[in-house]
C-alpha cells in the first residue's frame, strides 16, 4: 500500500503554530504599559508636583479620569530628560521603533544612556524595544536598571510581569503585577490578570 507523505500536514501545523505565536506576541505587546503620546510638558506652564506627591495622590484617586491625569503627570516627569540632545535622540528612537527598526532604536538608546545614565525613560524604552525583539534577557536587565533608579515604576513592573509570564514563571510574574498594582491600582486590565494568575499559582480560596 502506498503511504501518503505527511510533510504537507506537518508544514501546515508548523505554519499555524507560528501564526498563533505571532498573534499572541502582538497581543502581549499591546499590554505593555508605555507613556501616553499627549503628556503635559514639564516646566511649560504646568504646575510642578513632586513624584512623591503624585504617587500619594494616585493611590487615593477617586475615579479613573483623575487617576489617568495623575499617571500622565508621572509619565511626564519620567519622560523629561532635561537635555535637548537626548530629546532629539528619543524622537528618533520613537520613529525607528514605529518603523520596526529595532536595532537602530537600540543604538540610539545606547547613545542616550551613555549621555545620561540616570535618565529612567531611556532604560525603560530600551527594555521595551528589547521586549519587542523578544530578547527577554536584555529587556529584564534594563528593567532592573529602571527599578534601581525608580522602584515605583509601574510600567517597568508590569512589563517585567508580562515577560515572566511569557517564559512560564507565573509565581514571580504575579509578584511583579501585584507590586505594580500596589503602586497604581488603576492600571488597565491588571486586576483581572492578577486574579486569574493568583488562582493559577495559589489555587482558588475555599
Amino acid at each position: 500500500m502506498r503511504m501518503t507523505p505527511r510533510f504537507p500536514a506537518l508544514l501546515l501545523a508548523l505554519l499555524l503554530a507560528a501564526l498563533l505565536w505571532t498573534v499572541a506576541s502582538a497581543q502581549s505587546a499591546q499590554d505593555w504599559v508605555s507613556p501616553p503620546s499627549d503628556l503635559p510638558r514639564v516646566g511649560h506652564g504646568e504646575p510642578h508636583y513632586s513624584l512623591d506627591t503624585l504617587f500619594s495622590a494616585l493611590k487615593i484617586a477617586p475615579d479613573e479620569a483623575s487617576a489617568k491625569a495623575i499617571e500622565d503627570r508621572i509619565w511626564a516627569v519620567w519622560v523629561s530628560s532635561g537635555s535637548d540632545t537626548c530629546n532629539l535622540l528619543m524622537s528618533r528612537v520613537k520613529a525607528a521603533t514605529e518603523a520596526k527598526d529595532y536595532d537602530l532604536a537600540i543604538k540610539l538608546l545606547d547613545s542616550v544612556i551613555a549621555l545620561k545614565p540616570g535618565y529612567v525613560e531611556a532604560w525603560n524604552r530600551r527594555a521595551t524595544v528589547y521586549y519587542l525583539k523578544q530578547d527577554y534577557d536584555h529587556a529584564i536587565a534594563d528593567i532592573a536598571e529602571v527599578l534601581a533608579r525608580e522602584p515605583r515604576h509601574f510600567g517597568a513592573l508590569s512589563g517585567l510581569g508580562l515577560m515572566l509570564q511569557d517564559i512560564g514563571d507565573d509565581k514571580h510574574a504575579l509578584e511583579a503585577f501585584r507590586k505594580a498594582l500596589a503602586i497604581d491600582p488603576h492600571l488597565d486590565n491588571l486586576p483581572e490578570t492578577v486574579k486569574t494568575l493568583s488562582e493559577k499559582v495559589e489555587g482558588r480560596g475555599i
